[in-house]
């Protein structure tokens, strides 16, 4: 495989990604885009921030080009913590544009090297990494992220799709409603059919 292919495909996906993962915040009020909304406090803006702090170690510190800003390093206590959520005084635009000069210095580190240039990832039990696997793993991590998000947002104001110019229909109550009895009577039956058996 041509090597400018491999690392402009994958490079072009991790974009896309990344631009569904602000949209989702797009529109919402400070509150909505930083509340937490599973029981272990999962929050669209917290993706964000999350997904900012690790690629800016992915595509930094494994290959020795670090982000000029300081942010969390990877072996500082309870950097888990504080990455998967907005503090009080940390403003979505703050966050957003973080991210946004976190692809910027992604994207150069993927234009200077080639895609076999070695890294080293401490925190992983084979530290020993290509470029190839840095960008793949971002983009796997990024997608991840991304389905997250598209759950929440949906939580939130029933707003689906990758971007607004993909955005799913908007339905009514009665027609979300009629969807979710017509897949729990599927799940019951089929649980019923499975006792039976």
């Amino acid at each position: 495989m041509d090597e400018a292919f491999a690392k402009e495909h994958l490079l072009d996906d991790l974009r896309w990604v990344r631009e569904a993962m602000v949209w989702k915040v797009e529109g919402l009020s400070e509150y909505d885009s930083r509340r937490p909304l599973t029981p272990t406090g999962t929050n669209l803006l917290g993706l964000i921030k999350h997904l900012a702090v690790s690629e800016s170690w992915y595509f930094g510190e494994v290959f020795a080009r670090p982000f000029p800003e300081p942010l969390p390093r990877w072996d500082e206590e309870a950097v888990a913590e504080r990455t998967m959520y907005a503090a009080a005084d940390e403003s979505r635009e703050e966050i957003v544009g973080l991210y946004r000069r976190v692809w910027q210095h992604s994207d150069a580190t993927v234009a200077a090297l080639p895609i076999d240039a070695p890294g080293h990832v401490p925190w992983w039990p084979r530290p020993e990494v290509k470029l190839f696997n840095i960008l793949v793993h971002m983009l796997t991590e990024t997608n991840r992220h991304a389905g997250h998000a598209d759950i929440l947002r949906e939580q939130l104001d029933g707003v689906t799709g990758q971007a607004s110019e993909l955005k799913g229909p908007r339905r009514d109550e009665a027609f979300w409603e009629a969807r979710r009895t017509k897949i729990e009577q599927a799940a019951r039956a089929s649980s019923d059919r499975a006792s039976a058996e």
